[in-house]
Order: structure tokens, then C-alpha cells, then sequence
């Protein structure tokens, strides 16, 4: 309960919406009675899925847990530097984790690229993206286009530079609606809302239904996605523990199942 209140103290004097935060920390400690061998562990809301595999599979390894709360990039660098007591922060990209690096809120020499973010253009119904950019083109198809604020979070950056590699950014910008992050964009898409939108290929990996063009990775600044050991977690062996896991074989395995690329 503790942890909960600090995070939400840290929202708030960011300005941060304390229910976008509760969505996103589901499974934050306030559902478990014991908070002894923890980690608490901010993670990019794209590496949701991975994220909770790998953490599943460091409590049957170690015992311990790693307790995980998502959201967009941006809104979980402004609580941690608003006092939030995440330990692990899993970051979108590398420039937020070099900002934690400078304000001096992280261990000297922990941050490493985890993963390489891949995006897809998806959509729910079969038959409306033929594996490439054509429908994108076609006015008639579609009157949502759902993408991740490209202020907070990177991969609604590359849907951004996609549009404007594809030189239909103008065309299209109108009918653009913007998710939170990536997760909240692709709900978007998954319910409906929006007939079509970019996703993390992490998000529709393992999906069978809808349709979907994988974006050339030339289209848009490639996605580095750091990690890095925060302050907070320096005296915590569990924080240490987790950080370490990260790197391993069995978390690389993990993170290349779900579409990434491996560094």
C-alpha cells in the first residue's frame, strides 16, 4: 500500500491522471499482501507481454517477484523523477534512460539496450492491409488511424516518421487518434475504435486474426530499448537480482518470441 501511495504522490506532482496510472500498474503490489523479496519494476507499456513472461520466469527460477508497473516511456520517467520507488526501469528508448543517467537517478554504468522495437501496421479485420502501404492511401478505407502519443512514447514516434517516410502524413494526420502509449493504441485497434493503427509487432506476434504489414525498419529511427539499475534499487539484492536476469539466455529467448530484435 505504501509503494501505491508513493506512486501516485509522484503522478500527481507531475500532473499525471492517478487512473491512467491505476490501469497501468495492475499488478503493482497493492495485489499482494507480502511485499518481502520484491522488486519494483517500471516497464514500457509495448513490453507488456514479454515483460510479464520474464518476470514469471524469474520467480520460478529465484523465488523472488518482480512486481511490474506499465506505461507510456515518457509518464513513467516524470514519476520516477517525481519520487515514485520503482527500483528496474525497462525504457521505449535509449534518450529517457540518458536523462535518468544524468539526473543522477540510476546506478553509474547500468543501462543496456534489452531489446530492438519493431512496429506493424495492424488492423482487426482480415482483409483490410494486403502486407503492405496501400491501404494507407486509400481514403475510403479507413476514418481512424490509431498511434501512440508521439510526444510520450517512441513507438508513436516511428508511426509518426512511417507517415512521413511514406510522404502521407499530411493526408492522413486528420483522421490520427492518440492512445496514451502503444498499449492504449492498440486497444484502439483490437476493439474496433479505430479500423486500423500502429502497434508494437510484440502486440499482434502470437494474434492469428486481422491483417497486418510489418514496417521496414528503414522507414523509422531504430527503437533501442534501454534498461537500466535505479537508485532505488541499489541496496535492494532482489532489484540486482532481476537487473541481472535481463541479460540472460532465458530472457533473451523470451524477448526474441515476442518480435524483437535481440542486441
Amino acid at each position: 500500500m505504501e509503494f501505491l501511495k508513493t506512486v501516485i504522490k509522484a503522478s500527481i506532482s507531475a500532473g499525471i491522471c492517478i487512473a491512467v496510472f491505476l490501469a497501468a500498474a495492475s499488478s503493482s503490489p497493492t495485489a499482494h499482501g507480502n511485499t518481502a523479496n520484491v522488486t519494483y519494476v517500471a516497464m514500457a507499456s509495448n513490453f507488456t507481454s514479454a515483460g510479464k513472461e520474464i518476470a514469471s520466469a524469474f520467480e520460478k527460477e529465484t523465488g523472488h517477484r518482480a512486481l511490474l508497473s506499465f506505461g507510456s516511456t515518457g509518464k513513467l520517467y516524470i514519476q520516477i523523477t517525481n519520487g515514485a520507488p520503482f527500483e528496474v526501469f525497462l525504457s521505449a528508448d535509449t534518450q529517457t534512460v540518458k536523462k535518468i543517467e544524468t539526473d543522477g537517478l540510476s546506478i553509474p554504468g547500468t543501462r543496456f539496450t534489452y531489446a530492438l522495437g519493431k512496429i506493424a501496421l495492424y488492423s482487426a479485420d482480415p482483409d483490410l492491409i494486403d502486407n503492405n502501404a496501400e491501404v494507407l492511401s486509400n481514403p475510403a478505407a479507413f476514418n481512424r488511424l490509431a498511434i501512440a502519443n508521439p510526444k510520450t512514447a517512441p513507438y508513436g514516434r516511428a508511426a509518426v516518421e512511417t507517415l512521413m517516410k511514406l510522404g502521407i502524413y499530411t493526408d492522413v494526420k486528420d483522421k490520427i487518434v492518440k492512445g496514451s502509449n502503444i498499449a492504449q493504441a492498440f486497444q484502439f485497434v483490437f476493439t474496433g475504435n479505430a479500423q486500423m493503427g500502429f502497434a508494437a509487432l510484440s502486440q499482434i506476434k502470437n494474434i492469428s486474426e486481422g491483417s497486418s504489414w510489418i514496417i521496414p525498419s528503414h522507414f523509422y529511427t531504430q527503437i533501442k530499448q534501454d534498461a537500466i539499475l535505479l537508485r532505488r534499487g541499489e541496496t535492494n539484492p532482489i532489484a540486482s537480482a532481476f537487473y541481472k536476469f535481463l541479460k540472460s539466455e532465458k530472457a533473451r529467448r523470451v524477448i526474441e518470441k515476442y518480435g524483437y530484435g535481440a542486441n
